[in-house]
């Protein structure tokens, strides 16, 4: 006979759950919310960054007694045009806008090209002082622009290309800013691809045009857009180098043609401003996401 074994006694499964209360249980994804004083903090800087540009297009369209008027007010109470009309018709601001434009993009594409190709060199290429080479690169960004200014010029004179745009656009073709960024980023670029290039009997630079320049569009549009800003507002080497009024750009000739016999035109000074900072703008919003790609992807944060 087979032993029977008694049935163990069945125990209340709910005797031991704790007893239920009317708390909910802790979201966890409570934790991972953006406390409430970061877009206090946020919304302080973005008023703090926006308020001066967005009085000065409302300036802009005061006339000259409203906007030297104590205490200033932030909307004008009398709409004009007349800073605009004189910026436009009588300066020659066709002639000054020409002179920005060439100044400006002829310095963007050295960057870009010059730099670009320096930077590749020192990213993917061996050749004898390569580090030595890198290490002046970073040196030469230490050094301040004053310090090189009064030679620069004195080169820019014996070469007889004073109160010229080449003279304006020659000094700044390559900058070691724009060498340090690019090396930056092409240095996160898979060696394979010049390794595949080479098999198939490609030259350096048809790797360099062909299969690395494509690949580096968000760092070229960083670079961009900084050496277009640099080159749109640099108001020291124009102001110097340009000795006529055919060759002056639009920060010189707002410069000088704001001040009048007594006092500074603040009116037209601040109309010529808005029309200096639009396109800088327009650009950094059509390029925005490239430039922070490219800052995040080099590095640089």
């Amino acid at each position: 006979m087979t032993d029977v074994l008694p049935a163990r006694p069945t125990t209340d499964l709910t005797a031991d759950e704790p007893p239920v209360t009317g708390r909910r249980p802790r979201d966890r994804g409570d934790s991972t919310r953006t406390p409430a004083w970061l877009y206090v903090v946020l919304t302080v800087g973005l008023v703090v960054v926006v308020v001066p540009f967005v009085w000065m297009l409302l300036s802009s369209f005061k006339p000259e007694a409203e906007v030297r008027a104590t205490p200033p007010s932030f909307w004008p109470e009398t709409v004009t045009l007349s800073n605009y009309d004189t910026l436009f018709t009588r300066l020659d601001f066709p002639t000054y806008l020409f002179n920005s434009v060439v100044v400006a993009l002829a310095v963007t594409a050295g960057n870009m090209i010059f730099c670009s190709m320096l930077g590749y060199a020192l990213a993917k290429l061996d050749f004898p002082g390569k580090k030595a080479l890198f290490a002046v690169v970073l040196g030469t960004l230490m050094v301040p622009g004053v310090v090189t200014f009064v030679p620069l010029f004195v080169m820019v004179t014996k070469m007889q290309l004073s109160n010229s745009l080449l003279g304006l656009i020659l000094p700044f073709l390559a900058g070691p800013f724009g060498v340090f960024l690019m090396r930056q980023y092409i240095l996160s670029l898979p060696d394979e691809l010049i390794q595949a290039a080479r098999i198939d009997g490609a030259g350096e630079l048809r790797i360099f045009f062909s299969v690395m320049l494509p690949l580096c569009g968000p760092a070229l549009a960083t670079l961009g857009i900084l050496t277009f800003l640099a080159s749109w507002n640099n108001f020291l080497w124009p102001l110097v180098v340009a000795q006529t009024e055919d060759k002056y750009t639009l920060p010189v000739a707002l410069a000088l043609y704001s001040v009048g016999q007594n006092a500074t035109q603040f009116g037209l000074l601040l109309a010529g401003a808005v029309v200096v900072v639009l396109p800088v703008l327009a650009i950094f919003l059509v390029l925005q996401r490239h430039i922070m790609q490219g800052i995040a992807m080099t590095g640089i944060k």
